[in-house]
């Protein structure tokens, strides 16, 4: 039997200022781990970590993202000393920085990234120093968790100092990997498959990625670990008959679509839009509406601005409503005004965090294919598949929900039941602990 697990660090990634799917769930692991009575240290590396719920992670930021780029483009900073690191450093700093929308050639990004995947033979290995030396004070961690494998080239030195436990979460590295230019892709690549034997293990949330990672990283299928993704399920309403399907409320006529994540092209809002317009000429569906809600940076604003002069262009302006960023509270009421939820991702999504969220506020939704979503919807039955990057049966798709308002409203119940019974913030760190005991030593 394994010792009892009583402190852990997990070393997550922030998202200049954006809410993030990984940090969000990150932080609900913590405070979840941390009600079992774990000793939780989450720690931000880049940028500090945005959340809509309680932050649990420290007020210090590892790897900021202005040192790792200045120590990559110019070697006078590789040698200053710790204080100027430790100024470039603070939380502040990196909120104001990251706030301006400074974009960053994506050359100049995979150069970073392949030298960052080094550890201590990289640009960064002032930072490397600094994380071990800080994470070998007592009380040390008996465990060390990565939220990706992009920020664990560090991940050799650090068990060679600490002689514990360091296991990766896998949730979306491919995504980013696939953006990169050559040649920093496969030197990216190359430099993950040589940390593989350094890593201990990896949780994934699908069988889906897990066979797709253990291709594309080189993983060992022993090395993979299956553990659900959660929620913070205290806010959302637990009972009741489920959100109404447009005949359910005379004063809010017409059947909604959500949409609830950035506002960007990878998330395919695009498709969603063209989906919609098609939708408004169905029958049952002529006074439809379409609710958007979910962060717009800098760098997509002139995407987001696209899809709504385009709902303009098809006559369609009085149609839609863009409710911009939304908090925790404004989540909820979000979810509580719309009938269907629909992210028609381009990319395979290994999460789908928010179908969870719509899921435990009693709506169904519409996905593509591909990805976590078969597999969640196999597992939880809230909702429909479309064929991805298809708008034309997405628009389909959607009428078929929203005309039978009886058969979305189960779906919604059954989901809605579901979800806060088997894939809350509680069975997530449960199954999650219950991994990371058998990587400690028997008593």
């Amino acid at each position: 039997m394994s010792a009892p697990l009583t402190r852990i660090t997990y070393i997550t990634a922030g998202a200049a200022g954006m809410y993030c799917g990984s940090c969000l769930h990150d932080n609900t692991l913590a405070r979840a781990l941390h009600q079992l009575g774990v000793d939780v240290q989450l720690i931000p590396t880049y940028t500090p970590i945005r959340t809509d719920e309680q932050n649990a992670s420290i007020d210090q930021v590892f790897f900021g993202g202005i040192n790792v780029f200045l120590q990559q483009k110019l070697p006078l900073f590789r040698r200053l000393p710790a204080v100027f690191d430790r100024l470039l450093d603070q939380p502040w700093l990196i909120r104001w920085a990251t706030a301006r929308g400074i974009e960053i050639r994506p050359t100049e990004l995979g150069a970073l990234t392949v030298s960052m995947l080094r550890g201590n033979l990289g640009y960064q290995r002032k930072e490397v120093e600094r994380l071990c030396r800080w994470l070998e004070r007592p009380p040390r961690p008996q465990l060390v968790n990565f939220t990706n494998m992009l920020v664990a080239g560090c991940v050799p030195e650090l068990r060679k100092r600490l002689g514990v436990p360091v296991l990766v979460t896998l949730q979306g590295d491919d995504i980013f990997l696939d953006e990169l230019p050559e040649p920093y892709k496969s030197r990216a690549l190359q430099e993950i498959r040589r940390l593989v034997g350094h890593v201990d293990g990896f949780l994934v949330f699908t069988r889906y990625y897990a066979d797709f990672m253990a291709d594309y990283f080189g993983i060992p299928p022993s090395k993979l670990h299956l553990v659900p993704l959660g929620l913070d399920t205290t806010d959302f309403p637990a009972g009741g008959e489920g959100y109404r399907l447009v005949d359910a409320a005379a004063e809010r006529p017409g059947p909604r679509v959500g949409y609830l994540a950035r506002l960007a092209r990878e998330k395919g809002l695009h498709l969603l839009v063209d989906a919609f317009i098609q939708l408004r000429g169905m029958d049952g569906c002529q006074d439809a509406r379409l609710e958007i809600a979910g962060w717009r940076g800098e760098h997509q604003r002139a995407y987001a601005d696209e899809q709504f002069e385009r709902l303009r262009a098809a006559g369609l302006e009085s149609a839609y409503r863009y409710h911009g960023t939304v908090d925790r509270r404004q989540k909820v009421e979000f979810l509580g005004q719309i009938d269907v939820l629909s992210v028609p991702t381009v990319y395979r999504d290994p999460k789908g965090l928010f179908v969870l969220e719509a899921w435990a506020a009693g709506v169904p939704v519409v996905q593509p294919a591909h990805g976590a979503f078969p597999e969640l919807l196999q597992a939880v039955g809230g909702g429909l598949l479309a064929r991805p990057n298809d708008p034309d049966h997405l628009a389909e798709t959607l009428h078929e929900l929203l005309t039978d308002p009886q058969r979305g409203r189960q779906m919604g119940h059954e989901a809605r039941s579901t979800v806060h019974r088997q894939y809350n913030a509680r069975a997530m760190a449960e199954a999650t602990l219950a991994v990371f005991q058998q990587f400690l030593p028997a008593p």
